[in-house]
């Protein structure tokens, strides 16, 4: 048996290969609800208009100027698993329209609509946000292109799935031209991230190093003894990892 502490096991899979009679799991803890709350606090604060306010501020300027609120905005979460499912709900719970994509497209709750990833390119131009849950697999490599981004419109851009899966070059060509207006980055092709890559000083990008999941070794261990009690009583395994979907 072999028991990942992350959320997501690219490591092990991502183009390599592993012994499928040695059992692979997942920790599944809080991940969900770190990652919804990391996401909600970009979102609020940028629909309390908190970066217009701190300028004014700057510039002494008494400038009332309405914020928006939750309920106007729509958001589509790439990845309908349990990370983003759990995003769901908590966004939702604000009012928010929040659309799903997913390889399959099956319905789950708290979205008003999924649908599959060559489907959903028709509703992108209405999205207020993007929010990348994705796990790292050969179809999800650089899913985040210059085709997806052109269909954006003064959206902010959130990844808390996996650095590989955006298209570095075509995010900063989106975010000069106004297709995306900010993103968050807390994940990266190469980490840390380098001294010298264009992220870093990119006026419109938000980053944080890889913290938006931090998973506490108490969760760890309650989440490996639950999975050994589950293997004992020969209970489904809901954090079994697919191989062939590679997640």
């Amino acid at each position: 048996m072999g028991a990942f502490l992350g959320a997501g096991v690219d490591c092990f899979l991502y183009k390599k290969q592993w012994n499928e009679e040695v059992l692979l799991t997942r920790t599944i803890c809080s991940f969900g609800q770190r990652i919804a709350e990391y996401c909600l606090s970009y979102i609020l604060k940028d629909v309390q208009l908190h970066e217009q306010f701190q300028e004014l501020k700057h510039q002494k300027k008494w400038h009332p100027i309405p914020p928006q609120l939750l309920n106007k905005q729509k958001t589509m979460v790439y990845g309908t698993g349990e990370i983003g499912q759990t995003a769901a709900k908590i966004f939702s719970g604000f009012g928010m329209e929040v659309y799903g994509v997913s390889l399959s497209g099956k319905k789950k709750e708290y979205f008003k609509e999924v649908m599959t990833v060559d489907a959903h390119f028709s509703q992108l131009h209405e999205m207020n946000y993007i929010l990348n849950t994705l796990p790292l697999t050969e179809k999800t490599t650089n899913f985040f292109d210059g085709r997806l981004f052109h269909h954006l419109t003064d959206a902010g851009f959130i990844n808390v799935g996996r650095g590989a899966s955006v298209d570095n070059d075509a995010l900063i060509h989106a975010l000069d031209s106004g297709q995306v207006r900010f993103a968050v980055l807390d994940v990266f092709n190469h980490e840390p991230l380098p001294d010298d890559h264009p992220f870093w000083n990119h006026p419109d990008v938000h980053i944080t190093p890889h913290i938006s999941a931090v998973t506490t070794p108490e969760e760890s261990a309650a989440c490996f003894v639950e999975t050994l009690k589950m293997i004992e009583g020969n209970r489904v395994l809901h954090n079994k990892v697919d191989f062939k979907r590679g997640y």
